[in-house]
C-alpha cells in the first residue's frame, strides 16, 4: 500500500470495501504516459493509470518502479544499497524516452508505456511484452517480459527442479514442507532473483516484493517470461553485464554480503534430533576424536528444552549448560542450539511474562496476541520487524552465549504453526508503518536471525555462527542456510546439490543440507556418497530425524567409516583454500559452490539433465555428484584441460566421459592453472596445524590468480585490517609463479610454503628470488600419502603421476618463482 493510512489495519479494510467488485476481474494496464520528470538520475512518469519511477543505480543496474498510486519513499529489508553517482544521458521525444549509461540502455516507449533493456550497441537484452507490459487485476500486480529465442533462466534461491527453469511456474510464500518432494514449491525461503540467458547475453532482474510472488518462465504458455506479487507495487532492479559473475556482485552489492564466519563453523558438524542427555553428547564427541573424524561442532534439536519451551533447559538432561559446552570446547568442539520463534502461552514461564509485559508479540487487528500452535503448545510470537521486538529477542538470546553456546540454529521461522495456515489480519509492525501477515510473511526469517546475529555477535565479542531456514534476500549479512528437511534419498542428495548452487548464485554462499538425509534411513552407498559430496559444500553437517537409525560415520561399518574419515580428512586439509574462498563470498558475493552455468553461461551442456548436478568448488575444483548406485557415469569436462584429482591424468575439455565408478572415490577433477593452498591434518580448528603451506599448482595455458586470506578465525579484528591477504598468480606465458606482499596487520600461522607442481613433469629445478631449488619427485598425486585412502583404490604408479615439490620461507614480502 502507499500512504501510512493504508498501512494501518482500518487502511486495510476500507479499500477493500471500497474496491467495486469488477475491478477485481479486470486487467489494468499503465496505460500512455502522461507526464515526464527528469531529475539527474531518476525519472518521474506519470500515466494514465500508474506512476513510475525510474532509477540509475550504478551504469550497470537500473530500478524500476510502478504502482496504481503516487509512489511514497520506499522502503526495504532487503536492500541496503544506495544509487551511487553516475554518468546518465535521458533524453526524450515525442514517442519515448531514452536513458543511456556506459553499460546498457533503457528505452520507455510513451504510447502504451513499456520497457526496453539494450546493450550499449542495441541488441536486446530484455523488454515488456507488447500489450501486456506491467498490469493489475485488482492489487496482484505482475510484469510480462517477451520470451527471447531459446532464453534460459536459473536461479530463485530455493527453489527445486531442474538447473534451468524454463518452462516452469514457482511461488514465494515460505513454507514449512517436512519431508519436501523433489519437486515440491514452494519450501523454505524466498530469494526472488533470478538471471536470465539468451543469444551470449545474461542479465538479473531482483523482484523486491515481501507479497506472495509468482515467476512464470514460459508455464503453460509460449509468449512471455513475467513476475509479479499479490500486494504492494511493482519494484524490481535490472542488472546488466557481459559475466554472469558481476551480475553476482552487483546483486549482492544491492542487498550485502555475508561477513567473515568463524573458523570452526566451516568444520564437519555432528547433529541429530536429537542428542541428549549431556552424557550422550560427550559420548558422541569421544567417539568423534577416538576414531579421528575431525570435527568441529556438536548441535542441540529441540530436546535440550524444558517441554521445548524457548530460553529454558531441561535440567534432568542438562544440569550444568555451562559446564558441558566448556567439557565440549576443552575437546575443540563448539556447541549449536536450535531456536524457534514461538514463546509459550504459560504463566509463570520467564519468556512469555516478560515478552507479554513489553508487548512485543504480534496481534490480530483487534489488537489481540495472535497465538499458534506449535512445540510447546500454543504460542505467541515476537514481532521482529519491530526495534522493540528484535531488541527483546536480542536480550533473550544473550542467555546462550552465557552458557557457552557458540552457534544459534533458527528454525521453523516461516512462521511454521500447526495447520500452516497463520490468519492474514495478524498485524506486524514493519517498522512503525503497520502491515498485514500478506506483506510480512516473507520476511520473518531474514529480521529473526537479524536479531540473533545482533544479539549473539554483542554478547560474544566474537563471530557466532547463525543457521536459519526460512529466508528473504539480504539473509546473507547475517546467517547460513540449510535446505530443510530432506529425505534419504538418491534424487534427494542430487536436488540438494542443485538448492546450493541456486542459493550461491541467489546471493546466499553459505549453505548447506542434512548429509545422509533427515527423513528415512540411506543406504550405505548413499551415505557415503553423500559424506563425500558434504566435503565440498560450503556447510558441512550430518544431521538425521527422530525415529531414524544412527547416522554417524561409524553406524554404517568400518567400510564407510573409512571413506568418510578420508574425505572429512581431506575438507580438514583444504581449510586454506575454503577459508580463503569464503573471504572472496564476503568481497564480491561469489559462491564456494558454482553451477557450471556461472562459468561457462553459453554452453548449452552445462544445462543438460545429465550434468546439470556438476558443480565448482571454489575456482579450482569440478565435482561430479553422480547417484551411488551407478557402475558407470556420464561427466561433462567444460572447455580447458581437467586434471583427474587422484592420478593427476588430464582429460580436455568439450567432452562426455563415461566414467567408471566406485564407492570409494567422488569423482573430482582440478581445472587448469589452478592454485590451491593447503594445510597439516588437524582434528579440528582448535588445534593449530603444521608451520607449513602447502600450495598445489597444476600446469595450464591460462593465466590465473587466487587471493589467499588469513585472519584469527573469530573475532572482528579482521574489520580493522587484522588479516593476512596475498595475491597468488601463476603466469604460464611467462612461466612465474608470484606472491605478492601481503596486506594486513595479521602474521600468517604459515612460516613455510612447499610448492608442488602437477604436471610439470619435465621441470628439475625453479628459482625463488634469484636462488635456484631443485624439486623433488614422488609418484603420488593430491591425497597420497597425506591421506588414507586405501591402497587398492589409489596406488599411482610413479611413471604415471610425478609431483615436483620444493619448499622455501615464508614471509610478508614479494616472492618470485620462476619456472
Amino acid at each position: 500500500m502507499n500512504t501510512k493510512a493504508l498501512l494501518r489495519p482500518t487502511g486495510w479494510l476500507l479499500l477493500l470495501f471500497c474496491l467495486p467488485a469488477a475491478a477485481q476481474n479486470q486487467v489494468k494496464t499503465i496505460g500512455k504516459i502522461n507526464t515526464v520528470k527528469i531529475s539527474g538520475q531518476q525519472v518521474s512518469i506519470g500515466a494514465e493509470n500508474a506512476f513510475a519511477e525510474i532509477t540509475v543505480y550504478s551504469p550497470a543496474v537500473i530500478r524500476v518502479r510502478v504502482d496504481q498510486h503516487p509512489l511514497n519513499t520506499s522502503f526495504s529489508y532487503a536492500v541496503v544499497a544506495k544509487p551511487i553517482a553516475t554518468k546518465v544521458q535521458t533524453t526524450q521525444n515525442s514517442n519515448e524516452i531514452n536513458i543511456v549509461t556506459d553499460s546498457l540502455q533503457l528505452r520507455i516507449t510513451k504510447n502504451p508505456f513499456s520497457i526496453r533493456f539494450l546493450t550499449p550497441g542495441g541488441e536486446v537484452i530484455n523488454e515488456d511484452e507488447t500489450g501486456l507490459t506491467t498490469s493489475w487485476i485488482g492489487d496482484e500486480v505482475t510484469t510480462y517480459k517477451k520470451m527471447q529465442e531459446g532464453e534460459r533462466f536459473i536461479g530463485l534461491g530455493e527453489k527445486t527442479g531442474n538447473l534451468d527453469r524454463k518452462g516452469e511456474g514457482y511461488t514465494n510464500w515460505n513454507s514449512d514442507k517436512f519431508g519436501y518432494a523433489a519437486n515440491q514449491d514452494p519450501i523454505y525461503a524466498t530469494i526472488p532473483f533470478y538471471v536470465g540467458i539468451h543469444h551470449h547475453i545474461n542479465y538479473g532482474i531482483f523482484f523486491d516484493n515481501t507479497f506472495q510472488s509468482d515467476f512464470n518462465f514460459g508455464a503453460s504458455n509460449n509468449r512471455f517470461s513475467s513476475f509479479g506479487a499479490k500486494g504492494g507495487e511493482m519494484n524490481y532492479y535490472f542488472i546488466y553485464h557481459p559475466q554472469m559473475a558481476d551480475i553476482i556482485a552487483s546483486y549482492t552489492t544491492l542487498t550485502g554480503r555475508m561477513p567473515m564466519p568463524p573458523l570452526w563453523s566451516l568444520g564437519y558438524q555432528q547433529n541429530r534430533y536429537s542428542y541428549y542427555p549431556d552424557t550422550e553428547v560427550l559420548r558422541i564427541g569421544q567417539t568423534l576424536r577416538e576414531k579421528k573424524i575431525p570435527t568441529d561442532g556438536i548441535t542441540l534439536d529441540i530436546h535440550y528444552m524444558d517441554a521445548y519451551k524457548l530460553f529454558t533447559w531441561n535440567k534432568n538432561r542438562f544440569p550444568n549448560p555451562a559446564q558441558l559446552s566448556k567439557q565440549l570446547d576443552n575437546m575443540g568442539f563448539k556447541l549449536t542450539v536450535i531456536v524457534d520463534p514461538g514463546i509459550k502461552v504459560e504463566e509463570g514461564y520467564a519468556a512469555y511474562e516478560n515478552g507479554k509485559k513489553e508487548n512485543i508479540f504480534i496481534k490480530y487487528s483487534d489488537g489481540q496476541n495472535y497465538t499458534g500452535q506449535v512445540w510447546p503448545g500454543w504460542c505467541h510470537f515476537p514481532d521482529f520487524t519491530s526495534v522493540k521486538g528484535r531488541d527483546w529477542w536480542k536480550g533473550q538470546i544473550k542467555s546462550y552465549m552465557r552458557d557457552g553456546i557458540r552457534g544459534i540454529w533458527n528454525d521453523m521461522n516461516e512462521i511454521a504453526t500447526w495447520g500452516q495456515k497463520m490468519p492474514n489480519n495478524v498485524i506486524f509492525d514493519f517498522e512503525g508503518h503497520p502491515v498485514t501477515h500478506q506483506q510480512a510473511h516473507n520476511i520473518y526469517g531474514l529480521e529473526m536471525v537479524r536479531a540473533s546475529y545482533e544479539g549473539s555477535r554483542e554478547e560474544l565479542k566474537k563471530r557466532p555462527f547463525l543457521l536459519t531456514r526460512a529466508a528473504y534476500a539480504g539473509s546473507q549479512r547475517y546467517s547460513a542456510i540449510w535446505t530443510g528437511d530432506n529425505r534419504a534419498e538418491e534424487d534427494h542428495m542430487l536436488l540438494g546439490v542443485r538448492l546450493l548452487n541456486s542459493l550461491g548464485i541467489s546471493g546466499m554462499p553459505f549453505a548447506g543440507m542434512d548429509i545422509g538425509g533427515f527423513t528415512g534411513n540411506p543406504t550405505v552407498s548413499l551415505y557415503a556418497r553423500w559424506m563425500q559430496i558434504g566435503a565440498f559444500i560450503p556447510y558441512f553437517r550430518n544431521h538425521t530425524g527422530v525415529n531414524t537409525k544412527s547416522s554417524e560415520p561409524w553406524a554404517y561399518g568400518e567400510e564407510v567409516l573409512e571413506i568418510t574419515r578420508n574425505y572429512v580428512n581431506l575438507r580438514y586439509r583444504l581449510l586454506p583454500y575454503l577459508y580463503s574462498s569464503m573471504y572472496e563470498a564476503t568481497r564480491t558475493g561469489m559462491p564456494v559452490m558454482r553451477t557450471l552455468a556461472l562459468d561457462h553461461t553459453f554452453d548449452s551442456n552445462v544445462y543438460d539433465t545429465r550434468f546439470q548436478n556438476q558443480y565448482g568448488y571454489g575456482s579450482a575444483f569440478m565435482i561430479a555428484p553422480l547417484e551411488s548406485t551407478k557402475e558407470f557415469g556420464s561427466i561433462y569436462f567444460p572447455e580447458g584441460k581437467w586434471y583427474n584429482l587422484y592420478n593427476d591424468t588430464v582429460i580436455n575439455g568439450n567432452q562426455e566421459v563415461i566414467t567408471p565408478l566406485n564407492l570409494k572415490t567422488l569423482p573430482v577433477y582440478v581445472k587448469e592453472s589452478s592454485i590451491i593452498p593447503m594445510q597439516s591434518l588437524i582434528q579440528s580448528t582448535a588445534e593449530k596445524p603444521s608451520d607449513t603451506l602447502f600450495l598445489h599448482i597444476y600446469k595450464g595455458n591460462k593465466a590465473h590468480s587466487f587471493v589467499y586470506y588469513e585472519d584469527d578465525g573469530e573475532s572482528f579484528d579482521n574489520e580493522k585490517g587484522v588479516f593476512y591477504q596475498r595475491t597468488i598468480s601463476y603466469d604460464p606465458a611467462g612461466k612465474k609463479i608470484v606472491l605478492e606482499k601481503s596486506n594486513g596487520s595479521y602474521a600468517s600461522k604459515f612460516h613455510h610454503i612447499q610448492l608442488l607442481l602437477h604436471g610439470f613433469n619435465e621441470q628439475k629445478s625453479i628459482t625463488v628470488n634469484g636462488s635456484p631449488l631443485s624439486l623433488q619427485t614422488d609418484g603420488y598425486a593430491f591425497l597420497s600419502p597425506i591421506s588414507r585412502f586405501d591402497p587398492q583404490g589409489f596406488s599411482i604408479p610413479a611413471e604415471r603421476c610425478s609431483v615436483r615439490r620444493a619448499t622455501f620461507n615464508n614471509g610478508n614480502e614479494l616472492i618470485n618463482v620462476d619456472l
